[in-house]
């Protein structure tokens, strides 16, 4: 039976659920204050991380937390005013980032991981969209041998419990695989099984035209006007208001204030974070991410992209791109990056939760409202299999995932 739903969100999480409805044949309308990719799904390194199958932790080691503490790295910077505000969530990410805990999250979130590349690729053909998608993989590099060893032990071990092909390169292998490295490193790891994208908001804009092609209705609209009505939900948008039976909040980092209004407490938090292209030298041939200071360089469109780390703060606070300078400089030791694009730096936020994983499912006090949402890191990678994952829920069919370690009820 044909259902009305509208989708709150085009960011990549929201463009794909909507797409996975509509493929479905259902009437569905996509709100957003803006075109679809603009967002969240813009900033990101443009990658499709098959191999993330862990999520980020709450980093433990006391060296780290003491350059997180005097603000000396490139890959976490915080807002001190922020932290009052963000005590009780990031209180609960400490405690879910305890090595047992951790592991036992990590196997509900590497079942979504699995289905990353699988779900992009039939979406990618329909879309048109393999001119901006290279399937070669990328590379973790190490300026220690120490972490380096490390790291290896630990790619074996994903290899053999996740089958994740990865090919270890020593120095010399790093130096003739990327030829525009600088510096000698100690090393890196080449995961096969990831997929580099040229420009990420491109790919989620490919997305939304296919939602178009196959009968969607994109509208800019405000989310905050969303209301409960005798017979499903409500929304304004620029050409009147938009009524449905179901309503899908897929907001990412703005979906908290959403909530709130409905009277929901989620443990939710913001990591934002900071890009920039560069151009002018030669780039790398793939991605790569610098472990030890934690930024990733990226060939793109526009340029090589370096992204940063995380960065505590409350969603609309002030830009303070400091990471972003710090890794300019580390990642100039690695290649030659000279000139950058960009005026001013790009700044985006990652909708979190405290125990890592997204939430996807039904509103536990709400008939016809659903979340899908608090992707962390990997609402890119993850966008299409939480779309399907939704589209089969709201039908009522078996999902393609066991949904209970996301369901929003986990919250009370």
């Amino acid at each position: 039976m044909t259902k009305s739903i509208v989708v709150l969100g085009a960011g990549m999480v929201g463009t794909c659920t909507a797409l996975h409805l509509a493929l479905r044949g259902h009437a569905v309308t996509l709100v957003d204050r803006r075109e679809p990719g603009r967002e969240t799904s813009y900033g990101n390194a443009g990658l499709i991380q098959r191999e993330a199958v862990e999520p980020y932790a709450f980093p433990r080691q006391l060296g780290t937390l003491a350059r997180v503490a005097l603000k000396r790295g490139a890959d976490v910077n915080y807002h001190f005013g922020a932290l009052a505000g963000l005590a009780r969530p990031l209180a609960r990410y400490w405690a879910h980032s305890q090595p047992r805990r951790h592991a036992l999250l990590s196997q509900a979130f590497a079942r979504l991981i699995e289905h990353s590349t699988l779900e992009h690729a039939p979406l990618i053909e329909q879309a048109g969209a393999g001119d901006l998608v290279k399937r070669d993989g990328y590379h973790f590099v190490f300026r220690s041998s120490v972490s380096m060893q490390q790291a290896a032990d630990k790619a074996r071990a994903l290899e053999q419990s996740h089958g994740l092909r990865h090919t270890t390169l020593d120095p010399d292998a790093l130096a003739a695989a990327e030829p525009a490295l600088r510096t000698r490193l100690a090393g890196a790891i080449h995961w096969h099984d990831t997929w580099a994208v040229s420009d990420p908001g491109a790919l989620v804009a490919r997305y939304a035209d296919l939602f178009e092609k196959v009968g969607g209705t994109l509208a800019k609209g405000d989310a905050a006007s969303l209301n409960p009505t005798a017979s499903g939900w409500q929304v304004r948008t620029e050409n009147g208001a938009i009524s449905a039976e179901h309503a899908v909040v897929a907001l990412g980092p703005w979906s908290d204030t959403l909530l709130r209004q409905l009277g929901y407490r989620f443990p939710l938090f913001v990591k934002r974070g900071y890009h920039r292209h560069y151009r002018g030298g030669e780039p790398p041939r793939l991605a790569m991410y610098d472990v030890d200071r934690g930024l990733v360089l990226a060939p793109m469109r526009q340029g090589v992209r370096i992204t940063t780390g995380a960065e505590f703060a409350q969603l609309d606070a002030r830009p303070t791109p400091v990471q972003l300078d710090r890794a300019w400089a580390l990642a100039r030791e690695l290649v030659d990056l000279p000139e950058p694009v960009e005026p001013e730096p790009w700044l985006g936020a990652r909708p979190c939760t405290a125990d890592m994983l997204p939430v996807i499912g039904p509103a536990p006090r709400h008939r016809g409202l659903w979340f899908n949402l608090g992707h962390a890191h990997q609402g890119f990678t993850l966008g299409p299999v939480s779309g399907r994952l939704m589209a089969e829920m709201i039908e009522g069919q078996t999902p393609v995932v066991d949904p209970k370690p996301y369901a929003p009820a986990r919250f009370g």
